[in-house]
């Protein structure tokens, strides 16, 4: 097969997971961190060097605050249980989004991961926490005006150096799951000509066999980009 260098992930359905199941909501983003680090394990195992997640959007902020609480507690919980455990694995971790909105602990223990894994040369995580592509393109053009560039100077290059993902490549492949066929303000800039993958499974039920299904998928794709 294939592999794609970097995949991106909408892990979506984990409500409606729980909800087929006649499970709390929240049960149902538990059991979709759980799948989240096993993929992490799969991915390095496959070769991937690039994994990004979509944890949590800048439209997220508009959920009950019970379950916002719980998912910032979920985050806390997987830096506490599986930061240790990534590291010994040569996973670096990075962040995409605004830091600045998130609980202090989250915040703290986020930035600790961080710096935790720095100097890795593993697979490298991307966790999109409080993060949206129009959020970040502003960020990134406001980052560009402070900076002074001419309009003559901005190019595609300068603006993808000012974006959250400065020094990655663009996702080859974006996977969303529950059969939802849309991007919804996630990597807009950098999917431009990713291959996209649509499971209808949950992210609950996203196993390593499902995630090995979507490389197959991508190794049968000719890739063009315009050309």
């Amino acid at each position: 097969m294939e592999i794609p260098q970097h995949i991106a992930i909408v892990p979506d359905g984990n409500r409606r997971w729980a909800k087929s199941k006649g499970l709390p909501t929240l049960l149902g983003h538990k059991k979709g961190f759980d799948r989240t680090y096993e993929i992490i394990s799969h991915a390095q195992k496959m070769g991937v060097k690039v994994i990004t997640f979509y944890a949590f959007s800048t439209e997220n902020w508009n959920r009950a605050r019970k379950e916002v609480d719980y998912l910032m507690s979920l985050f806390v919980l997987f830096f506490d249980k599986k930061m240790a455990k990534l590291n010994e694995m040569g996973i670096k971790l990075r962040h995409l989004g605004d830091i600045s909105r998130l609980n202090e602990e989250c915040a703290s223990k986020l930035k600790s991961g961080i710096e935790m894994t720095k100097d890795n040369v593993g697979l490298v995580v991307q966790l999109a926490i409080n993060y949206g592509g129009h959020d970040e393109l502003k960020r990134a053009i406001q980052k560009i005006v402070t900076k002074k560039y001419t309009p003559e100077e901005i190019d595609e290059k300068v603006i993808s150096d000012n974006l959250d993902t400065a020094g990655i490549a663009d996702p080859d492949l974006v996977i969303r799951t529950s059969g939802e066929k849309r991007l919804s303000n996630f990597l807009l800039w950098q999917s431009a000509y990713s291959e996209l993958y649509f499971p209808v499974l949950a992210w609950p039920d996203f196993s390593k066999k499902e995630f090995d299904k979507a490389i197959e998928e991508y190794s049968t794709r000719q890739r063009r980009l315009g050309k």
